[in-house]
């Protein structure tokens, strides 16, 4: 049997029918299948690896405008985004917070007044409830100056907001579930044709799952979410097609020790124009990225290479006064964004923007290409709303006022006071569960909000979490994990669904993958 949402499911040995089919477990499927869910369509989703297996999970893990793309003129884009920015707050504030940004300004770069215009710019493009709006700092007497070398003196601080990128995908696929959809990790759309005409139209696909099961699906339509694979998928669906090409583009993280205490992020501009982040991660260090490279490998092996190391590690040591070094490197992480070829020479210039390609000879495919993780939401709203209708479904968008699961902290509807009070949340937990320890408890309430109830439902004390498999990682943790959020294997428990595999011993992945044999789930 495969595992699907709310435990372990029995996917039917006939064929499955449904309305919408999503090729695509990234941000991009996931925010489709729960729109979709949502207005009423039955769902099936099928990735054929792990929730964001690939450039979901390796982003720079912000929530944000996009401050350079004003450089090329994206308003739209920029706008969009802004917009965006104070939903996603409220609807899941235990994954998503604000963060302030500090710019040091330095000889030879733009003068201060027209970076100060931009940022006023930047503020003004949307509203903003939460956020507050930039200004001028002085570095000799602001915490942020303090790792910074003596020569920056002046400098700028604006506003965006952190997510946890991997998480925000599996909430977006539990929604999807708790609404109807199917969701089928480890399973790969390996065949797919059109069948009939008119309002017989259908697409059938052939799934095969990891245990090596075919699964048939009967399709009123299909979603082309496959990120890196979204051209090659679209040739298999409809060939002879045109299509769009993409541009490849790499980026690549470091994580170091924490390189400043105060709980800030900056931003480095380069001279060669690219942006560099040093963003405060898992308490304990500091991540520093991305770098923007054209990519032409293998898409499932995406690794950082010596060279980008050096890149980010110099970068960074231009600004802080303890330079950094590729031995203090202790992780890092490398995906490949899917972007919308144009006519830019630089790998940093081109667009993040979204397109739609929807074919409808037949029964209607959708393709997806570009985007970046702050639009998701919006890009799964106007998909739902240009395919929807061709299903005879008029049912409006509703995701703009809804929370992601656990995101309901002070009540069902997205508020303001759940992003402003969310310590307040977590004090609260602290004192419910207070047999656990507290800062144990300010984890569960990070990763999975409300929902920690129902990790910890009927358990009273530490004993009954079971057993500590390593530190601070409980049987209890594990279970719910593989019976709600689709964890298969030590990489999706560690370094997906949470970022443990920082903090453990590096043995502890293979450890726990044995644990994970010995004690399969059960019904």
């Amino acid at each position: 049997m495969a595992l699907v949402q709310q435990g372990i499911d029995a996917v039917p040995e006939s064929a499955m029918e449904c309305d919408l089919l999503v090729v695509g477990g990234g941000i991009n499927g996931a925010g489709i299948a729960r729109d979709a869910a949502g207005r009423g369509l039955s769902v099936v989703l099928c990735e054929k690896d792990d929730l964001a297996a690939h450039t979901s999970s390796a982003s720079t893990k912000l929530i944000h405008g996009g401050l350079r793309y004003l450089e090329y003129y994206e308003f739209g884009l920029v706008r969009k985004a802004l917009i965006e920015r104070e939903v996603l707050l409220r609807s899941a504030p235990h994954i998503m917070w604000p963060l302030r940004f500090v710019m040091p300004h330095a000889q030879g770069q733009r003068p201060a007044w027209l970076i100060r215009a931009g940022l006023f710019l930047y503020d003004m493009l949307a509203k903003r409830e939460i956020l507050p709006a930039s200004h001028g700092i002085d570095l000799e007497r602001h915490a942020a100056g303090k790792p910074l070398k003596p020569q920056f003196k002046r400098g700028f601080v604006y506003s965006d907001g952190w997510v946890d990128d991997a998480r925000l995908v599996v909430l977006n696929a539990i929604d999807a579930a708790d609404k109807g959809a199917h969701v089928l990790t480890q399973t790969r759309c390996m065949a797919l044709r059109r069948d009939g005409a008119g309002a017989d139209a259908s697409w059938q696909a052939t799934l095969l799952q990891r245990d090596g099961r075919e699964l048939a699906v009967r399709a009123r339509s299909v979603v082309n979410a496959a990120g890196p694979w979204t051209a090659e998928f679209l040739q298999q669906a409809a060939p002879g097609g045109q299509g769009r090409h993409l541009r490849l583009i790499k980026g690549s993280h470091i994580v170091v020790k924490r390189l400043f205490a105060h709980d800030h992020a900056y931003i480095f501009q380069h001279p060669d124009g690219r942006i560099v982040f040093a963003i405060p991660y898992e308490h304990d260090f500091t991540l520093i990225g991305t770098t923007d490279l054209d990519f032409h490998g293998e898409r499932g092996k995406v690794e950082i290479d010596d060279e980008e190391i050096r890149y980010l590690c110099e970068l960074s040591s231009y600004y802080f006064s303890k330079p950094i070094n590729p031995a203090d490197v202790v992780w890092t992480y490398a995906g490949v964004r899917p972007l919308v070829e144009d006519a830019s020479a630089d790998a940093k210039a081109v667009t993040r923007d979204y397109r739609f390609e929807l074919d409808q000879e037949g029964a209607p495919l959708l393709s997806v290409f570009g985007g970046k993780i702050t639009t998701f939401r919006k890009l799964a709203e106007e998909a739902l709303d240009l395919l929807a209708p061709l299903l005879g479904n008029t049912r409006p968008a509703w995701t703009a006022n809804a929370c992601l699961p656990g995101g309901d902290v002070f009540g069902s509807t997205p508020q303001n006071r759940s992003v402003r009070e969310f310590g307040q949340f977590v004090q609260g937990l602290q004192r419910e569960y207070a047999w656990l320890p507290a800062a144990l408890v300010a984890r569960y309430a990070r990763a999975y909000g409300t929902r920690i109830h129902v990790l910890l439902d009927g358990r009273k004390e530490v004993a009954a979490m079971g057993e500590e498999i390593a530190a601070g990682l409980y049987a209890a943790e594990v279970d719910y994990l593989r019976r709600h959020e689709w964890a298969v294997s030590a990489a999706d428990i560690l370094w997906r669904r949470s970022k443990l595999g920082l903090h453990l011993p590096r043995e502890t992945a293979g450890r726990l993958d044995v644990w994970l044999l010995q004690h399969p789930v059960l019904p």
